[in-house]
């Protein structure tokens, strides 16, 4: 079982990061289907977004494709709120129905701003109006274990707040962010499981697919592209969880 999940770790690192996310979703939706224990999928998942977006950045950094402003305007209050999201408790059954429900919603927006939305100049917001974003989205993220990128993503998209590259690494870098205070705040309620027998395969396995996703993004891979398979990966995770949690 766990190098089937290694192999399917790895796949997702490699597409997810080329869309500047870590996976945290789809990682939580495999486990959740392998039956790996409650809190050691929330742990494990974070800690495999951190290893997958940590290069993430540097790539999309090093390419020209992260404004450092707008990251640290998003960031300042989505990290205590991802802590306090994360730090809240919540019951199994609730935890997965949530994260199913933002999910869908996620792909369904993005979906829309693919097929549905013309193209637009981009629009320059203050820095409270990110600030507000960062903060909600960050506390979404806390409750739901994940970074928080596919919910950042769709709203920055269809807001028109920047280019699809710079939106991806936005997302790397609010993702980061969000998991280091995620496991904080799993860490400050005793919640944190961790097994170095489990959890360190499965972390080598979204390093190395992460550097290929993040290079192929950074360098040449389609901005249509990347929206596209983003979108049809949290559609399936959400309805996948809705389905089996209902």
């Amino acid at each position: 079982m766990l190098i089937e999940l290694c192999l399917l770790f790895f796949a997702i690192a490699l597409i997810y990061s080329s869309a500047g996310f870590g996976g945290g979703s789809s990682y939580l939706a495999i486990m959740a289907l392998a039956g790996v224990g409650f809190l050691l999928m929330k742990t494990t998942a974070l800690f495999c977004n951190v290893a997958v977006v940590a290069g993430g950045v540097y790539h999309f950094a090093k390419n020209g494709h992260l404004p450092l402003k707008k990251a640290l305007q998003l960031s300042i209050v989505s990290i205590p709120m991802a802590f306090a999201g994360s730090y809240f408790p919540l019951k199994q059954q609730t935890f997965f129905l949530l994260l199913g429900l933002a999910l869908t919603l996620a792909a369904l927006l993005m979906i829309f701003r693919l097929f549905f939305e013309k193209q637009a100049h981009i629009r320059q917001q203050s820095a409270l109006t990110y600030s507000l974003i960062g903060g909600g989205i960050g506390l979404l993220s806390g409750m739901t274990g994940i970074g928080g990128g596919i919910y950042l993503a769709p709203v920055l998209r269809l807001g028109r707040y920047d280019t699809a590259k710079n939106i991806a690494g936005l997302s790397s870098f609010f993702i980061l962010v969000n998991s280091i205070a995620g496991l904080a705040g799993q860490a400050a309620k005793g919640a944190m499981a961790f097994q170095w027998s489990f959890t360190l395969p499965l972390l080598a396995a979204v390093i190395v697919g992460g550097q290929v996703g993040s290079r192929m993004s950074a360098a040449w891979l389609k901005p249509r592209w990347v929206e596209a398979f983003t979108a049809a990966l949290i559609l399936y995770a959400g309805v996948r969880l809705l389905i089996t949690r209902l």
